[in-house]
């Protein structure tokens, strides 16, 4: 069996443990007697989540032999709760287990115990400047949904941590296993795209006039876009549109379309064996070399580099 350590403390983030606790569970249904997990703390006993709710846990000293550790994230990871216990706790376990994993902030853990330093990671997307000041001897990969460097293992924001875990279950019991896991839990087996997908649908979607209009051109980026075009689906004239989807929104209409044409792509390029040129077609871009532009901005990267990391991790 191989036990699966929950690392927990004041103030984490609930969803960070129960949702890779939730999807280690399921696979061990699939193939019984695989998981075992334990949740640990540096005293054990309850312990209280951000959210008041707490989680009974396993004092460090008797948390007994480890497959992996896994270190939750949340608002703790920001205070007094992580303390040099703590850290000492992730450096002698991290020596000892198979493979050690974070979820979303508790990248912030595995990096001050110093397991991070000049390997790539990744951690919530409203997180990453923070943490790229902090800890400059860390590759950050801000845009990716998880990242594995060697025996360590990270993951973006929350949710993401259940994408993790059916990356873990994959790597031990195999991608069927790890696909009937998703199925059961109604999540994506490989969620499409990175971070910046979902934070930036969130800024264009806040429930505001627009969001009709910002779904209708997701639908339709094959299609030119024109302002003219958008301000005729909204009922507006060209200028009063523009004025007011900015102010909505914080991005001009063009920019507006210009992410949602580079997460498409990225989607597309991380998911489909179509050529570069296709994917800049499917998505409105005309050519390769506009798209290849827009991801530079959006990404840092052109596209072939984000695929070739994809397709490495």
């Amino acid at each position: 069996m191989r036990t699966i350590g929950v690392l927990i403390f004041p103030d984490f983030q609930l969803l960070d443990a129960a949702g890779p606790i939730g999807a280690f569970e399921i696979a061990g249904r699939f193939v019984p007697g695989t998981y075992g997990i334990v949740v640990l703390s540096r005293d054990g006993g309850p312990v209280a989540s951000s959210s008041g709710v707490t989680l009974n846990s396993t004092a460090f000293a008797s948390a007994g032999r480890l497959d992996t550790l896994l270190v939750s994230g949340g608002e703790g990871t920001r205070g007094e709760a992580i303390c040099e216990a703590t850290l000492a706790f992730v450096r002698a376990t991290a020596a000892t287990v198979r493979r050690t994993a974070s979820v979303c902030s508790g990248a912030y853990v595995l990096a001050q115990a110093g397991l991070l330093d000049g390997r790539r990671a990744t951690t919530h997307w409203n997180r990453t400047a923070d943490f790229a000041r902090r800890f400059p001897k860390v590759k950050l990969e801000p845009d990716r949904i998880w990242v594995r460097d060697g025996a360590v293992w990270s993951s973006a924001g929350i949710t993401a941590g259940i994408d993790l875990a059916l990356a873990l279950v994959a790597e031990d019991l195999g991608e069927d296993i790890a696909r009937k896991t998703a199925q059961q839990l109604v999540v994506y087996h490989r969620r499409p795209g990175g971070q910046s997908q979902f934070s930036a649908m969130l800024e264009l979607e806040a429930g505001g006039r627009f969001d009709a209009v910002t779904a209708w051109a997701r639908e339709n980026l094959r299609n030119p876009l024109t302002v003219a075009e958008l301000a005729d689906r909204a009922g507006m004239s060209e200028r009063n549109f523009a004025r007011a989807f900015a102010a909505q929104t914080g991005f001009t209409p063009a920019k507006a379309i210009e992410r949602l044409r580079v997460e498409a792509a990225r989607a597309l390029l991380d998911s489909q064996p179509l050529q570069v040129e296709d994917v800049a077609l499917e998505t409105g871009f005309g050519d390769a070399e506009r798209m290849r532009r827009a991801f530079i901005r959006a990404f840092g990267q052109p596209p072939q580099a984000l695929r070739r990391g994809a397709r490495a991790a």
